[in-house]
């Protein structure tokens, strides 16, 4: 039986604080015409947290009603940031654990947001290792990106807005992290608009979800070795898994040189900054030029959260 509910998903679309909801999707012209395609972008990072993780962050809580458990999850960055914005709004405490590699701009804006940040271990599924063994300890509420359905529903929110596109959508690339993103979207694309292959994308350097979609089981992996920390992932989440196991058509891996092209890419034509976990849908076009040739792509530019060091570092100046 899937766990994702298409009434859910339609309700997080209108229910969702409104500054994370009706992003801007449109025909990005001239960097489609450079592809060979029609290409089709949403973009979610004109938010207060620059990523589309509010939603499902939002989404989560507002369920949780009266529920006052102090919460705790581990994050990259941007979930954390999208917890943490929505536990405020709510009056709620937040501990979030991180990784000691992780991203600063990040850190520093989660704990803006009234979070408390702890960082540890040398990659993200280290840090959810501790952020759960200290929610157990605490008695807290251990909250996990692509575990908790209401947050891949939340997420599904981003599919209601995309799939009311005018025209036909022949291929969505979506970025494939944890699986949130992908499950919600593709739950609702595949419901209201099945003629649209969805495609995940994930780092060649962080395969575990590719190889677990073919698989058909999660398949951890020894390293996550990737500029593309949003999608940074070892160790799967079943549920996750399984969620996208009969929606997805195909998952797709791209190394991180294509991702920086991308990105530069996408400042040049679009004039914005997306980092890369949001810049793997363009990057996959990249990679697989003949197999989009003619047709009408639409991708997800789901996070713009960069350092100035990196902004300067991937190339995204004037000049």
């Amino acid at each position: 039986m899937r766990r994702l509910s298409l009434s859910a998903i339609a309700r997080a679309a209108s229910s969702i604080d409104p500054v994370f909801l009706h992003s801007p999707q449109y025909r990005a012209e001239s960097l489609g015409e450079v592809l060979g395609v029609d290409l089709v972008v949403k973009v979610e990072t004109i938010n207060p947290i620059r990523s589309f993780k509010g939603r499902g962050a939002d989404f989560f809580v507002s369920e949780l009603g009266d529920d006052a458990t102090p919460l705790v999850c581990a994050s990259a960055g941007n979930f954390g940031q999208g917890l943490a914005h929505a536990a405020r709004r709510r009056g709620l405490s937040l501990v979030v654990f991180a990784s000691e590699h992780a991203n600063p701009l990040k850190v520093d804006r989660m704990r803006a947001l009234g979070a408390e940040v702890r960082q540890v271990g040398r990659d993200f599924d280290e840090a959810k290792a501790a952020g759960r063994a200290y929610a157990a300890e605490i008695g807290g509420r251990y909250v996990e990106d692509g575990r908790d359905v209401a947050i891949t529903e939340g997420a599904g929110s981003i599919g209601v807005e995309l799939a009311r596109w005018a025209a036909p959508i022949d291929t969505l690339l979506v970025p494939l992290g944890n699986g949130a993103l992908l499950g919600g979207v593709a739950t609702w694309f595949k419901a209201y608009r099945p003629e649209t292959q969805i495609v995940g994308v994930c780092a060649e350097g962080a395969p575990s979800l590719e190889r677990s979609w073919r698989t058909g089981h999660a398949v951890e992996t020894a390293s996550a070795d990737t500029i593309a920390d949003g999608i940074a992932v070892r160790v799967p989440i079943p549920e996750a898994v399984s969620d996208i196991q009969a929606l997805v058509d195909d998952v797709v891996l791209v190394h991180d040189g294509q991702t920086i092209d991308a990105m530069r890419r996408l400042f040049v034509h679009l004039g914005i900054v997306v980092e890369p976990a949001g810049a793997v849908g363009i990057a996959a076009l990249l990679a697989e030029r003949p197999r989009y040739a003619g047709s009408r792509v639409a991708t997800i530019l789901c996070g713009g959260n960069l350092t100035p060091a990196q902004v300067t570092e991937f190339g995204l100046v004037a000049g």
